[in-house]
C-alpha cells in the first residue's frame, strides 16, 4: 500500500474540476475529514479522508511539514 502524507499548506490538483473551473485546492485541515479550500473562488469545504485520497491527482506545492 502507497501511503502518502498529506500536511496543512499543500496544494493539490483534483481530478474533477470545481464549477468555477479550477481543479486546484489548498489543503487547510488534515485529520478524518480534509478541510480544502479552491484556489479558483474561494470556496472552502470539508472532504471526508477516503474520498479525498481517491480525488487527488496530485501535489503540486508542499506546504508546512508537521
Amino acid at each position: 500500500m502507497n501511503f502518502v502524507r498529506y500536511n496543512v499548506g499543500d496544494i493539490v490538483v483534483m481530478k474533477k474540476e470545481h464549477p468555477c473551473g479550477s481543479n486546484r485546492w489548498e489543503v487547510t485541515r488534515t485529520g478524518i475529514d480534509f478541510g480544502l479550500k479552491c484556489l479558483g473562488c474561494g470556496r472552502r469545504v470539508m472532504v471526508p479522508r477516503p474520498k479525498f485520497e481517491k480525488a487527488v491527482r496530485s501535489i503540486v506545492e508542499k506546504g508546512l511539514q508537521e
